[in-house]
């Protein structure tokens, strides 16, 4: 997948603590202001084919957030969460995003997320945002091993 074009990969972090806790983590969506730097807030039902609503700081305009619409289009608990933006009359971008969570051990596991541009405009949208995004999912990736991980210390 890595490999494909238009697609953004955030680094691959070895989290010490167990992939049902990260899991728990990146479906506690009240809790996202607490931790998640790129994702502020995220509102949905977590159910399959309904909106998600996120809110990410708007790199053009500090002290304002971009809100997206995208929809769920996995939830396979420990393992996927994937939501997908799609290209309308008022909006011509399309993407999919894909949290990564693999088991690496009773109490560990890593992961990664990836966003892969799709449509008309993906390539513009690679060009334009694509750098931002990764940086993006890097904090992300890092702020969820340290949310991860300090969770795990104080109940183990």
């Amino acid at each position: 997948m890595s490999a494909e074009k238009n697609l953004v990969r955030s680094l691959t972090v070895d989290i010490a603590a167990p992939a049902e806790l990260v899991w728990a983590i990146l479906i506690d969506l009240p809790a996202y202001p607490q931790w998640n730097p790129y994702t502020v807030k995220v509102e949905s039902s977590l159910v399959l084919g309904e909106p998600v609503n996120l809110f990410l700081p708007n790199p053009g305009r500090p002290g304002e957030l971009l809100h997206v619409i995208e929809y769920l289009a996995d939830f396979e608990p420990h393992r996927l969460l994937a939501w997908e933006m799609y290209a309308n009359a008022g909006n011509p971008d399309a993407a999919r995003r894909e949290q990564h969570i693999e088991h690496t051990g009773a109490a560990s596991c890593r992961y990664h997320t990836t966003d892969q541009f799709l449509g008309a405009t993906a390539d513009q949208v690679m060009t334009d945002h694509g750098a931002w995004v990764k940086q993006g999912f890097d904090a992300v990736a890092h702020a969820l091993k340290v949310r991860a991980e300090t969770l795990y210390a104080s109940v183990a």
